[in-house]
C-alpha cells in the first residue's frame, strides 16, 4: 500500500513562477489594450457564470493555459469593464500598471505587518508614505506620524468610518463600565441626508442602533447647514444624550456636494464631539493645490479619510486614514494578548497598526502606494486629476447650453449630475431611466443615477485611467442622439394616450343608446 505522506506537493517552482508570470503579466497588459473593444458593462445573465463552471472543484491540477484560457471564457464575459474608457458610472476604480506590480512584490513577499516586529519594513514604510501623502494634500501637522496622530491604510472607507466612530465613542467614555465607555442608548451620530450609508452601518456594527443616527438639513446645494447642526446638537443635550460624531463630507456619493468644515468645525469643538471627514472620492484631489480649498477647514477635523482606489491609480484596496489624537483609536482598539507580546513593543518605541484597525492582520498595502508614488511623482498625480476634471467641465457647459439638460448640482470636481428634459406629458421620470438603460444596453458607455430632489438624475463620473476627451465627446453625443430617439418616442406614445381619452362623437340627429333603449 503506497504511503500518500510520500507524494510530492506539486509547488509551483521560482522557474516556472518566472515563466507562468510572464504569461500572466503578459495576459493582464493585452486586456489592457483591448478593453475598449469590451462592452462596459457585462452582458451575461444571472447565473451564466456558474452554468460555465464544472460543478466540482479539480481533482488533479491543470496546466496554467487552462486556466487563463477559462479567464477569457467563463471570467471575462462576466466583467464590468472598471478601467474601460467608457466607463462613467459609480465613482471611478483606478489602477495602474505601478499599482499591479506593487500589489504582486506584496502579494509574493506574503509578509504579516499587523505589528512592528512581524515585518519592520511594513509599518514604517506605511508611515511614511502617509505622512508624504498628509504633506501632499494639506492635512494638518496632527496627521503626522511626528505629531499627536498619524496615518495608516486601511482597507475601505466603509472600515474607517467604522474605527473613527469606535475612537469617538472612546474619547467620549464617562469611565462607566458599559460598552465602550458611553451608554449605548444615549450615543448620537449626525450625519445629513447626503452622508455615505456606510456611516449609518457603523452606528449599527458599534452597537448603538440607528436610532442613534441624527440626520441634519442639507441646503440648496446639498451640503450639511451649520445652523441645523448646532440646534440638533443643543437639543439632544438638553435632552440627556450624549453627541458622539459629527461625520462630514467632502464629496459626497450622489453628487459631490462639500459640506463647510470651516464652519461645522468651531461647533464641534463647542459640544466635545469628535469630527470626522469623509472624503472618500474627493479628498485625493487636494493633491492639486488650486482644488484644495474645497477642503479649507480640515484642521478641525478629528479624523480624515480618502480613497487612493478611487482616483489616485491605486488598486483597491488602499483608504488613506488619519487621525488627530492616535491615544483614542489605539485606546478604542489594543488588545494584547500575551502571544503578542514583544519587547518593541513593550518598551513603546514602535506603532502596531493591528491596533490602528478592526482585524488583527493587515496586508502590505503601502508598496502599491510606494510604486504608484514613485512612478508618477506628485506632478504626474496632479495632472491625472486636472485632466478629468477638465473633462467634467467640459461637459458641464455643453449641457449648460443645450435646451435638452439640465446640470443639476454644483460639479467642483469630476462628476456632472445630468437631468434630462422632457415635452409636457411625458413621465420624466420613466423616460430619464429609460435612457440610462438605452445608453447602458448600447455597450459603449456605462452610467449610474441618483435622486436629487425626488427626481432620478444621470451621474456622470470622469475618472477612467484611459478616458480621453474623445470618449467625453462620444459620450454627450450618444446622450444628444438617444435623448432625442426617446423623446420623439415618449411625446408619440403621450399624445396617442391623450387622443385615447378623448370623448367620442356622435353622429348628428342620432339619439344616444341609453335614450334610445328607454324611449
Amino acid at each position: 500500500m503506497s504511503d500518500a505522506s510520500n507524494v510530492p506537493v506539486p509547488h509551483m517552482t521560482p522557474e516556472q513562477f518566472r515563466q507562468h508570470g510572464h504569461e500572466v503579466v503578459d495576459w493582464i497588459a493585452d486586456y489592457w489594450s483591448r478593453i475598449g473593444q469590451f462592452p462596459v458593462r457585462s452582458q451575461v445573465a444571472p447565473g451564466d457564470v456558474r452554468a460555465a463552471l464544472p460543478e466540482r472543484a479539480p481533482e488533479e491540477g491543470e496546466p496554467l493555459s487552462a486556466v487563463l484560457a477559462d479567464l477569457d471564457r467563463v471570467v471575462v464575459p462576466g466583467l464590468t469593464h472598471w478601467q474601460h474608457p467608457g466607463f462613467f458610472g459609480y465613482f471611478p476604480a483606478n489602477t495602474s500598471g505601478p499599482s499591479v506590480l506593487g500589489d504582486l512584490v506584496s502579494a509574493g513577499l506574503g509578509v504579516q505587518g499587523m505589528s512592528w516586529v512581524t515585518s519592520p519594513a511594513a509599518t514604517e514604510l506605511e508611515q511614511h508614505v502617509m505622512d508624504w501623502f498628509a504633506d501632499l494634500l494639506g492635512l494638518p501637522a496632527s496627521f503626522r506620524s511626528t505629531g499627536s496622530g498619524g496615518g495608516v491604510v486601511q482597507d475601505s472607507s466603509s472600515g474607517a468610518n467604522l474605527v473613527a466612530l469606535l475612537a469617538a465613542l472612546h474619547r467620549s467614555s464617562t469611565g462607566a463600565t458599559v460598552r465602550h465607555g458611553v451608554e449605548p442608548d444615549r450615543a448620537t451620530v449626525y450625519v445629513s441626508s447626503e452622508t455615505h450609508s456606510s456611516m449609518e452601518k457603523a452606528v449599527r456594527v458599534a452597537g448603538l442602533g440607528s436610532d442613534a443616527v441624527r440626520i441634519v438639513e442639507v441646503d440648496g446645494d446639498l451640503a450639511m447647514r451649520p445652523a441645523a447642526l448646532a440646534a440638533r446638537l443643543e437639543r439632544d443635550v438638553a435632552r440627556g444624550f450624549r453627541p458622539v460624531l459629527v461625520c462630514a463630507t467632502v464629496g459626497t456619493t450622489s453628487t459631490t456636494a462639500v459640506d463647510p468644515l470651516a464652519e461645522l468645525g468651531p461647533i464641534c469643538q463647542k459640544y466635545g464631539v469628535w469630527l470626522h471627514v469623509d472624503a472618500a472620492y474627493a479628498g485625493v484631489s487636494g493633491i492639486v493645490p488650486e482644488l484644495r480649498e474645497l477642503q479649507a477647514g480640515v484642521e478641525w477635523a478629528d479624523s480624515y479619510t480618502t480613497d487612493a482606489h478611487k482616483w489616485l491609480l491605486t488598486g483597491f484596496d488602499a483608504t488613506l486614514f488619519w487621525v488627530a489624537d492616535r491615544a483614542a483609536l489605539t485606546g478604542a482598539l489594543a488588545i494584547l494578548p500575551e502571544y503578542l507580546r514583544n519587547a518593541a513593543t513593550d518598551a513603546g518605541a514602535v506603532v502596531d497598526f493591528r491596533d490602528w484597525q478592526v482585524p488583527l492582520g493587515r496586508r502590505f498595502r503601502a508598496l502599491k502606494l510606494w510604486f504608484v508614488l514613485r512612478w508618477y511623482g506628485a506632478e504626474g498625480l496632479r495632472a491625472h486629476i486636472r485632466s478629468h476634471v477638465a473633462m467634467a467641465q467640459e461637459l458641464a457647459r455643453w449641457a449648460d447650453a443645450d435646451e435638452r439638460f439640465d446640470v443639476v448640482a454644483p460639479h467642483p470636481l469630476s462628476l456632472v449630475c445630468l437631468r434630462p428634459r422632457w415635452a409636457d406629458g411625458v413621465e420624466a421620470d420613466v423616460a430619464t431611466m429609460t435612457l440610462l438603460e438605452r445608453l447602458n444596453d448600447g455597450g459603449e458607455v456605462f452610467l449610474t443615477h441618483t435622486n436629487v430632489g425626488g427626481t432620478p438624475v444621470l451621474r456622470v463620473a470622469v475618472g477612467s485611467p484611459a478616458t480621453t476627451p474623445a470618449h467625453v465627446e462620444r459620450l454627450w453625443a450618444l446622450l444628444r442622439e438617444n435623448h432625442d430617439f426617446l423623446a420623439e418616442d415618449f411625446a408619440a406614445a403621450a399624445a396617442e394616450r391623450a387622443r385615447a381619452q378623448q370623448p367620442t362623437e356622435q353622429p348628428a340627429g342620432d339619439e344616444p343608446a341609453a335614450a334610445t333603449a328607454n324611449g
